[in-house]
């Protein structure tokens, strides 16, 4: 029988069935958006690699099953606590190319929410779209740092799969017909996703030629194949091609950062997350903090009243993340004001509990959806919890056809009018969502997931916090919960719900001011481990995406065991 006190099916207003099981492993645990990449992240844990040399495999495999979502000319943070306990953020996030201008595009207007837009949308598909990535370095610096087999043994499973093929899923199917008209203009990317002018069907063999060449070379030469060898010289010279900014100095001159995540505490259990440019570390605690101060357990889950707290933390957010998050090296970002606990008291103090309403920033100006996500462990203590991205779908939806590589989008993420805390400068690296979270009880791990979703994502991630922390849901629970985002920037901007929130819900919200969109999913499929004291991992994987948790359990014989048949038998 569920504990009334506990259990949050007892008062929950919106029940859900999860679709998915977990898996469960002690040697090893691989969770992420795509079944093939999660069985070569545990091919390497089987052949005695650790949990980094997993997820660079894995990574490494999904730049070609999950193409659509993330590559080499991509970026993304990789967070790493090692066997000591110690965390790394690794940013390999993208950087503006060196002949940007603040003032080389045309926004189609000054005011939100459409003020990234601009006109031909030259700032998001195309060769003029193009950031300089860096993918390919933070992976590689994991695994020199961190891992233990060598960069060509974590890169034949992916070599294998480009080569050989694979068959598309449903959802890469669904993606490539998604993106179609866009990828139609282009021939290279056409021929291996809209094979005969149609979009790949699932079932239907893809097979990458091309990109295997490439990262067989880039597994004899390493990522100095891309910044500064003949793959970088062929992917800049086709982006010049097509009128695009990216040079060869460019991708030579690109380098990762290595940064000291933030640290929250929810309720007696400490938030480990990437500080900016990523804004999750800033704004997951920042949120958590201001829901602290109600009982979210007592209101239930999926009810009009958490649902609607929720809802104006998130706008809380987005409003100082407008204008005080961005790259550290241009902007001065007030990191220990957002994330304390007075700052939060001051705001929750104006929230009213009963109506929504609009909120500015808190905090000064400080101005001068598609990624994908892996999460392992082994049974040693290490984690990495890393998302990665082209940013959109098919990100600039192009291929460099020579080297079979699919460029990013990121310069969409920028603001194309000049003067902003994200405005266009040379060498300025993205601000992200993305949310790699690594969460510890009394020192040590509890959880770690992370998921895809552009600015859904950290959201998504307070979320799942909240729904272990408050609710005691299990993890598969907790991961495929309906989930709700706003960004609250203005009239229009709605309060995105999942079908899973009960009608009488949805009601009740709009009754608040909300103004509610029922939506397919809000955010990606969430990857996510959980940590037993008795030493067994817990994966988990949601609806929302392909996603596969594969445990390791078992191990070598014991020491000693001998095979003497003649002596068995006598």
């Amino acid at each position: 029988m569920p504990d009334p006190d506990r259990d949050w099916r007892a008062r929950a207003g919106s029940p859900f069935a999860t679709e998915k099981r977990p898996a469960t492993g002690a040697r090893g645990m691989v969770v992420t958006n795509h079944p093939l990449a999660s069985a070569a992240g545990a091919e390497m844990l089987a052949g005695g690699g650790n949990a980094v040399d997993a997820a660079v495999a894995a990574l490494f495999a999904l730049t070609i099953v999950e193409p659509m979502m993330v590559g080499l000319v991509g970026g993304g943070m990789t967070h790493v606590r090692d066997a000591n306990g110690g965390h790394t953020v690794i940013d390999g996030l993208s950087t503006i190319p060196a002949a940007a201008r603040p003032d080389m595009y045309r926004p189609v207007t000054q005011d939100w929410p459409g003020a990234l837009e601009t006109e031909g949308r030259a700032n998001a598909v195309g060769a003029l779209s193009v950031a300089v990535p860096g993918n390919l370095l933070a992976w590689c610096e994991a695994l020199r740092r961190f891992g233990s087999l060598s960069l060509d043994d974590v890169m034949q499973p992916a070599i294998r799969l480009a080569a050989r093929g694979f068959p598309a899923t449903p959802y890469l199917a669904e993606c490539a017909a998604e993106a179609a008209p866009d990828m139609a203009r282009d021939g290279a990317i056409s021929a291996v996703f809209l094979p005969g002018g149609a979009a790949v069907r699932a079932g239907q063999r893809v097979v990458q030629a091309a990109a295997a060449e490439a990262l067989a070379t880039i597994a004899r030469e390493g990522p100095g194949a891309l910044h500064g060898g003949a793959i970088g010289a062929a992917v800049a010279t086709d982006v010049a091609r097509r009128g695009g900014i990216l040079s060869e100095a460019d991708l030579r001159n690109m380098r990762t950062v290595e940064r000291v995540p933030l640290r929250g505490d929810y309720r007696g259990v400490e938030i480990v997350l990437p500080p900016p440019p990523a804004s999750s570390g800033v704004h997951v605690t920042q949120m958590l903090n201001l829901l602290e101060g109600f009982d979210l357990r007592a209101l239930g889950f999926g009810t009009a009243a958490t649902t609607h707290l929720i809802a104006e933390a998130l706008k809380m957010a987005f409003a100082d993340r407008l204008v005080a998050t961005a790259d550290p090296a241009f902007v001065q970002v007030p990191v220990a004001r957002l994330m304390s606990k007075a700052y939060a008291a001051e705001r929750r103090a104006l929230l009213d509990t009963a109506r929504a309403r609009a909120w500015g920033a808190g905090v000064a100006a400080g101005e001068s959806a598609n990624t994908t996500h892996v999460t392992v462990a082994d049974g040693a203590g290490r984690i990495v919890a890393a998302t990665h991205t082209v940013n959109s779908l098919f990100g600039a939806r192009f291929m460099v056809g020579e080297v079979g590589l699919i460029p990013n989008n990121y310069m969409a993420l920028f603001d194309p009018r000049p003067g902003h805390a994200q405005s266009i400068v040379p060498g300025k690296r993205i601000t992200t969502s993305q949310a790699p979270l690594i969460a510890l009880r009394d020192g040590r791990p509890s959880v770690a997931l992370g998921l895809p979703g552009g600015l859904r994502i950290f959201g998504a991630v307070m979320q799942a916090v909240i729904a272990l922390v408050d609710h005691g849901m299990t993890l598969q629970e907790a991961v495929e919960a309906p989930r709700v985002w706003t960004q609250g920037m203005g009239p229009g901007q709605a309060l995105e719900v999942e079908a899973g929130f009960a009608p009488a819900v949805r009601a009740e919200l709009a009754a608040m001011g909300h103004e509610v969109t029922v939506l397919p999913h809000v955010a990606g499929g969430m990857c996510g481990i959980r940590f037993h004291s008795d030493g067994t991992l817990e994966g988990a994987a949601c609806w929302r995406a392909d996603g596969t948790a594969i445990g390791v359990g078992g191990g070598l014989a014991r020491a000693g065991v001998r095979f003497w048949p003649d002596r068995a038998r006598g």
